[in-house]
């Protein structure tokens, strides 16, 4: 039976959000209509924001729902800059190494069009240097629009101190978006309990955060952008004025209901569920090191890791190599880096930790979630011996792709 360790990638729906689904595609109405259809789909809309705020510790007003993490990242960046920075007074955005690409390509982005973007140094676990953060807001002063950083990476599944990192833009007096997809329905969210901790206020320290559906159960297509109410933002989107001006468009009422039945289990389960990852993350680990003694573990370790992150790099063999020779035994997970047109890249995040391209084109990002059991982890690593061998005999080979064809 095939064997899915990607989690990170997507998760499959759960099936109480398939069901909500389902039943929500047969409401017709436009919930922004004022006849009685159109207010039975705004009730139905409105009920699943109260309960995804409710998971996100904020309030119902301030999830603003978007089609997915990619669109709340460019929506929180590009805004808050625009609110802030496009005047030229204050250009400069502040974010750590090694991001997420949705943040990473933004940022590029804004940068060929003026903004001035200081890249953070990580530690050898891919955690942001919060001194070098203190560090940069008090040498650039009020020249910085915004501060962003990732709550847990996607690849290596470091936690970052999150509720330090608000304190220390609230106390400069700077915005700071979260991009919290990879945490969410992994580690409890408060953000309300964050903002009080770090004495964030108005439109200074935390003020956004980034999430996504399909990450804890719920359909692809859908997610969500918290934006405190006191957040100076620009819309990306203008027609019709949705949801507070900020995202115009025809809400996706069935998505919404779906997202709020994946994020009521995740929310009810998110202790004992980051146990039981924990568990099979930890067996993972303990059996990838006796199966080849020099694999490495990336990312930092016990609770300041992801419950189901395993991240490890195969001296001496490709990422890519290994995946493919996994597939082919049934298992599926990723190298955790990119892909540009069918190209494999060596991962950003690997590289911003400080490792040479050789380590990180030799990394395998092994996801656990809802549906993995022990019998998972047992099939994984009873495959990677003879995958491990054969990806190593083809070595770390060099490919460019021959011209003229």
């Amino acid at each position: 039976m095939p064997v899915y360790l990607d989690h990170a990638a997507t998760t499959p729906m759960l099936p109480e959000a398939i069901e909500a689904y389902t039943e929500a595609l047969r409401v017709v109405g436009n919930p922004s209509s004022i006849h009685s259809h159109g207010q039975n789909a705004r009730r139905m809309l409105e009920e699943a924001r109260e309960d995804i705020a409710r998971s996100l510790g904020c309030e119902p007003i301030e999830v603003v729902l978007t089609s997915g993490g990619t669109e709340s990242v460019n929506a929180a960046l590009k805004g808050l800059y625009w609110a802030r920075g496009r005047s030229g007074e204050r250009p400069v955005i502040l974010a750590p190494g090694g991001e997420h690409h949705a943040t990473i390509d933004t940022l590029e982005w804004l940068e060929s069009r003026g903004a001035v973007i200081h890249w953070l140094p990580v530690d050898s676990n891919g955690e942001v240097d919060v001194a070098a953060l203190r560090s940069a807001l008090r040498e650039e002063g009020e020249r910085v629009a915004l501060v962003t950083t990732i709550w847990a990476n996607n690849e290596v599944g470091t936690i970052q101190p999150v509720s330090e990192i608000a304190a220390v833009a609230a106390d400069a007096e700077v915005p700071l978006h979260v991009d919290g997809v990879a945490a969410y329905g992994y580690l409890p969210v408060d953000i309300a309990a964050i903002r009080r901790e770090s004495g964030s206020r108005g439109p200074a320290g935390l003020v956004a955060l980034s999430v996504s559906a399909h990450k804890i159960g719920g359909p692809v297509g859908v997610g969500a952008l918290v934006l405190s109410r006191d957040a100076q933002m620009e819309p990306l989107l203008h027609g019709g004025g949705q949801q507070r001006q900020v995202r115009s468009g025809t809400q996706d009422v069935a998505g919404a209901v779906a997202f709020a039945a994946a994020a009521r289990i995740a929310t009810e389960r998110v202790h004992a569920e980051a146990r039981r990852l924990t568990r099979l993350r930890d067996r993972l680990i303990e059996g990838i090191r006796s199966t080849v003694p020099d694999a490495v573990v990336n990312g930092a370790m016990g609770a300041s890791r992801l419950p189901g992150n395993v991240h490890v790099t195969f001296p001496g063999c490709q990422g890519d190599s290994l995946l493919f020779l996994l597939d082919m035994a049934g298992i599926s997970v990723s190298t955790g880096a990119a892909c540009q047109a069918g190209v494999p890249e060596p991962s950003h995040v690997l590289l911003a930790m400080g490792r040479d391209e050789a380590t990180a084109r030799s990394a395998l990002r092994m996801t656990l979630g809802h549906s993995s059991t022990g019998a998972d982890v047992d099939a994984l690593l009873a495959a990677l011996p003879a995958a491990y061998e054969q990806a190593a005999r083809a070595g770390l080979s060099e490919r460019s792709p021959a011209l003229g064809r």
